[in-house]
């Protein structure tokens, strides 16, 4: 079990919404379930957000005006009589707060104020409320999840991912429309949040290794790529001429077992190795290429924690504990770096 101080902090690096003095005042932060943890984590993102300012957009308007403007809309017009009175229906652009991402972000904070978190917690949105006061809400039961996000927008990704958290993890339980908290977090929400987090924690304490998730090229013989699947690496730390291609997995559990005997992930080890070997083909003889399977650690007795050369490649698989206090997460995960770069 993850305490929920550590998924705070696992969200917090993996949208990168803390500054320095943020983690310092969630060191003191007590969080009684999950539903107070993401309206902390949302809370704070909404303020940053609103500090760059509140993301506008062009949204068309249809009404009847005396002075027209913009598209004339003759049949509207027409059908509404509205032309006998010296009005013609006309269509235009308006720049407004009020697009889908902000109706969103405002309909969440209205349900969680409805739901049962501290009455600090509710003050604090209210305050936040303010800013959305020409945005209308939306029915959280019929939102369109499928979002484009650009260079301009990008920073609502990670708003909403948290209110598509919170929402998706609120059950109707009763008649008369009352709510109640459910599994917020499923094991593939977790899978991703553990993979962005070790990415955006070796970015953030790492500046002297260039960190990616990056696309690593198939060794053929040919130029043919024809249906050739993209390798896309979680985590790849290059520094000098070493690099350390990371795949983080986040299961119930991190061994397939037949027969009572405990093994490895066949499809998990293939990946890493496909990976590795590809990587090294890239780079010829400029680099030593090394893998890793990086487990988030269960309650299952036996662990993997091995380390395997293969083909002039190591190939480690390890686990990362998470019930633990956070600086021993950190602690690990330096550790790692350590082993693969030997920083003096």
């Amino acid at each position: 079990m993850i305490p929920i101080r550590n998924i705070y902090y696992m969200l917090s690096y993996a949208f990168r919404i803390l500054d320095p003095q943020g983690y310092k005042r969630v060191s003191v932060e007590q969080f009684d379930n999950v539903l107070e943890m993401l309206s902390s984590v949302l809370s704070r993102g909404i303020s940053i957000q609103i500090k760059r300012g509140i993301q506008k957009g062009y949204l068309e308007k249809i009404e009847a005006l005396c002075s027209p403007r913009g598209r004339f809309e003759l049949s509207e017009s027409i059908k509404t009589n509205c032309i006998y009175k010296n009005h013609v229906v006309c269509s235009y652009d308006v720049f407004s707060e009020n697009i889908y991402m902000n109706r969103i972000i405002k309909s969440t904070l209205e349900l969680l104020i409805r739901l049962d978190i501290s009455k600090s917690r509710k003050k604090e949105l209210r305050r936040l409320l303010v800013y959305f006061s020409d945005v209308s809400s939306l029915d959280v039961n019929n939102i369109n999840w499928n979002m484009h996000y650009n260079r301009n927008n990008r920073a609502y990704q990670m708003l909403l991912s948290i209110c598509h958290m919170i929402i998706k993890g609120l059950l109707q339980s009763s008649s008369d429309g009352s709510k109640r908290v459910m599994d917020f977090l499923d094991e593939q929400q977790m899978h991703h949040l553990y993979e962005k987090f070790v990415l955006e924690y070796y970015r953030r304490h790492y500046p002297q290794i260039s960190v990616s998730s990056s696309e690593i090229k198939w060794a053929i013989d040919d130029s043919e790529v024809y249906m050739l699947p993209i390798m896309k690496s979680d985590i790849m730390l290059t520094y000098n001429d070493k690099v350390l291609i990371i795949d983080a997995k986040y299961y119930s559990s991190n061994t397939q077992t037949r027969y009572d005997t405990h093994k490895i992930h066949s499809h998990n080890l293939y990946q890493i190795f496909t990976y590795v070997k590809n990587k090294s083909y890239q780079l010829k003889d400029h680099s030593e290429v090394s893998g890793m399977l990086l487990y988030a650690q269960t309650d299952d007795e036996i662990q993997p924690n091995n380390t395997y050369m293969m083909s002039g490649n190591k190939i480690s698989v390890r686990t990362l504990d998470l019930n633990c206090e956070f600086a021993e997460i950190a602690a690990q995960l330096n550790k790692i770096v350590d082993d693969h770069f030997e920083f003096i």
